[in-house]
């Protein structure tokens, strides 16, 4: 008891009734104990009475019924049900539910009369509903996509045919970023400040645009790039040629290069067009639609968040310069990516996508025809 009045971690109702009840113990009126605790007389009476009728279980608040429920359990239940739905299947003229239009939506189905935007707020918590979020997905439409992906993923392993590679054979990932804009800001952009995140001016004068070409040493995660006005089988052939006329890949015994289909590098006439130019090359695609795959988008993805957005440069040369500039940087100090989606997670996705399109078959059927 004493414990809990002077402990600075008790709840103060807790920490209230228990300096009551020590002060009651040592014979002190209920006026007197009321001053000193600094509450009603009233309170003192009813928390001495309460100790007195039940001992320490009485310093507990009792059970309350509370206000009887607004709404039922069957209501919530088909609010729930409601945000599982499409909104174009429910006839609503929405893309996406929120709370209010489901609160609205509610009463004119005559679910519930007037549930507030915080109730369904509430009700959709309780089973982790966000129908107001979205996340885009593509169907599997390449026949071969599992040999073509489980090729690019045992590469990663630095597994070929079944057997491991040498240390002398490379796995390089390339691709094009395309459309790099130069965009120089009607007014310049303002340094982030206290509480006070960086500006950027809405409006800005165009100075062109271009691609940005790199291949990714997967092992000694090393980037080679440079920067052309547009993209093409000549663009993409001369970083090939960047990357394997230096070391390590002029000395490799093979270099493996991970592609996606773009039109640049598409198909045998490209691979062809590879080996002819470098025996020790053998070009990999990953599958249609799956450029997920290609190592070399990490980097990209991080070439975005870190050179291109925001973008504020007068010229195109500028860009240019920033791109290779960032490249150096990267490349002192780059660690390989921890690529952790192997074969066995590719089942589980192939497994997983089976039983979708087992439930939905017209929509595998919509993907294959497109």
């Amino acid at each position: 008891m004493k414990k809990a009045a002077r402990g600075h971690k008790t709840g103060y109702r807790a920490r209230l009734r228990a300096q009551i009840v020590l002060r009651a113990a040592r014979g002190r009126s209920n006026a007197r104990i009321a001053v000193e605790v600094g509450v009603h007389v009233d309170t003192v009476r009813t928390w001495r009475g309460r100790i007195a009728e039940l001992g320490l279980p009485g310093l507990a608040d009792r059970q309350r019924p509370g206000r009887p429920a607004t709404f039922t359990a069957l209501q919530a239940a088909q609010v729930k049900a409601l945000a599982c739905q499409l909104p174009a299947e429910a006839g609503a003229p929405l893309s996406r539910w929120s709370c209010p239009e489901l609160a609205r939506e509610a009463v004119e189905r005559g679910i519930a009369p007037f549930p507030s935007t915080s109730t369904v707020r509430r009700w959709l918590g309780q089973d982790a509903l966000k129908p107001w979020q979205h996340r885009s997905w593509i169907f599997i439409t390449d026949p071969d996509f599992r040999p073509k992906a489980e090729r690019v993923l045992d590469l990663y392993a630095r597994i070929w045919d079944g057997i491991p590679l040498g240390a002398d054979e490379y796995v390089i990932s390339a691709d094009e970023k395309t459309s790099i804009q130069a965009r120089c800001r009607c007014h310049p952009a303002l340094a982030p400040g206290q509480a006070r995140a960086m500006r950027v001016n809405h409006t800005y004068g165009r100075g062109g645009a271009l691609a940005y070409l790199a291949a990714y040493d997967v092992r000694q995660a090393t980037v080679f790039g440079y920067c052309e006005p547009t993209t093409g089988i000549a663009p993409f052939m001369a970083l090939v040629v960047q990357v394997m006329r230096q070391e390590p890949c002029a000395g490799a015994k093979r270099v493996f290069r991970v592609v996606d289909n773009g039109s640049s590098h598409r198909g045998n006439a490209a691979a062809d067009r590879l080996v002819a130019a470098f025996p020790n090359a053998v070009l990999v695609h990953t599958p249609v639609l799956a450029s997920w795959l290609n190592q070399v988008e990490i980097f990209f993805s991080i070439v975005q968040r870190e050179v291109v957005a925001p973008n504020d440069s007068p010229d195109l040369a500028q860009v240019g310069d920033r791109l290779r500039a960032f490249e150096d940087r990267y490349n002192a100090t780059a660690q390989p990516f921890q690529w952790k989606f192997a074969t066995s997670d590719l089942d589980d996705l192939l497994a997983r996508l089976d039983r979708h399109t087992a439930d939905h078959p017209e929509e595998s059927s919509v993907a294959l025809a497109a």
